[in-house]
């Protein structure tokens, strides 16, 4: 095979997969983040608030019918200007361990800073009690010092069947779905089903919100939380099939896996058949341990978001793992000016590069020193392809 083909099946190996399983790369060792940077693959699309200009709201307002909108590249950057923070609503039934998952996810021990509607900070002590009981006033901003970058919204979980509390939260959905303050929009919604409750995965509180909500571009991904429950019911189930308690603990993990997979199939079959079904669904393991690896959740999340820029602003404000920044930096700004290149034989801009490559980083002393060393080899992989397809190119 020539070269230049070679090169061409390379490229295109790289196009965007949403399924492939992702490992998690330690931040602190520079071997394992070239090899992340040489055996990428990712997803996919660019938006950054305060009011949005009148055209750009116009062209919002007429593209937006459902989730396969997307802006064109001028009105999405003009959009991504006004955005600073990634925003979620968390949701789904008291004791799905909300809490525990948005502590992982912003690398904390402590307790979230609360602030009212108008960014007015809530003292913890009035708000304990009803925090402690599960009750939330989705409109309070949840943030983490140690990661300011993400604002968690948590609604009460509406289980008991209560339609005041079912329509503010449809309510506040529709108005942070589509509010002109587009830094007050909401970009994901995350849907909490624990394992602990397997036996009633989707009870009729979860078929009405994906019946009945519609979340407009807003993706919704459902997390199945708790999945260590399983581990008991798989010892059980074992044990129940003949097996002594020392074969039984032999054989559970891959009996949970089973288990995880039927229940997951099951949520899959019920919530798809739904009107407004979910955009995602990913599984959860061991949040409660402080090096839980979140890095499935923030694939799956920046998978179906629409945007480009809002996939930039969720993977450089994560802190799960940068090996999850250099496979979108690599995949994402690598992949086209390769393409480019070959195409057109593209004169490469380092300080172009080096911004691009930076902005699905976190803003730090250590990701710029990091990044200056990659995109020297970044440059060296150019030149050597453009050489190589040049070559190729007078074989032929």
């Amino acid at each position: 095979m020539a070269p230049g083909h070679r090169i061409k099946k390379w490229l295109k190996s790289l196009s965007p997969a949403s399924g492939d399983d992702s490992h998690r790369v330690s931040q602190s060792d520079p071997s394992n983040l070239v090899l992340v940077a040489t055996e990428t693959t990712a997803a996919a699309s660019n938006l950054t608030g305060d009011a949005v200009p009148a055209e750009v709201e116009a062209t919002l307002e007429a593209t937006m019918p459902g989730f396969g909108y997307r802006l064109e590249s001028e009105m999405a950057n003009e959009y991504m200007k006004k955005i600073r923070r990634f925003r979620i609503l968390v949701m789904g039934r008291a004791n799905a361990g909300k809490t525990t998952i948005l502590r992982r996810v912003c690398n904390s021990t402590d307790k979230p800073e609360i602030f009212d509607g108008k960014g007015n900070k809530i003292e913890s002590d009035i708000v304990q009690g009803t925090l402690t009981r599960g009750y939330h006033d989705i409109q309070h901003e949840l943030v983490f010092q140690s990661n300011p970058g993400f604002v968690f919204h948590d609604s009460c979980g509406f289980e008991a069947g209560s339609t005041q509390q079912f329509d503010q939260m449809r309510n506040f959905v529709v108005h942070r779905a589509a509010t002109t303050r587009v830094n007050q929009r909401i970009h994901a919604i995350w849907f909490c089903i624990p394992m602990t409750d397997y036996h009633r995965t989707v009870t009729a509180a979860e078929k009405r919100f994906f019946n009945e909500c519609d979340t407009g571009h807003v993706p919704v991904i459902v997390l199945v939380t708790k999945v260590d429950a399983l581990y008991l019911t798989a010892i059980m189930e074992l044990r129940d099939e003949g097996l002594v308690i020392a074969e039984a603990k032999e054989r559970a993990a891959e009996k949970q896996g089973q288990l995880l997979e039927k229940w997951l199939a099951h949520v899959k079959h019920e919530l798809d058949r739904c009107k407004f079904p979910p955009k995602g669904y990913v599984s959860l393991q061991k949040m409660h341990e402080e090096d839980a690896d979140c890095t499935p959740l923030m694939e799956c999340t920046a998978n179906v978001l629409n945007e480009q820029g809002l996939q930039r602003l969720l993977i450089s404000t994560q802190q799960s793992s940068i090996g999850i920044c250099i496979k979108y930096a690599v995949n994402k700004t690598l992949r086209h000016y390769m393409m480019l290149g070959l195409k057109d034989r593209l004169q490469v801009d380092v300080k172009i590069l080096e911004a691009s490559l930076l902005s699905w980083f976190p803003n730090c002393q250590d990701v710029s020193e990091l990044m200056a060393g990659l995109t020297g080899c970044v440059l060296n992989v150019l030149t050597c392809t453009l050489h190589v397809h040049g070559m190729a190119a007078i074989c032929e």
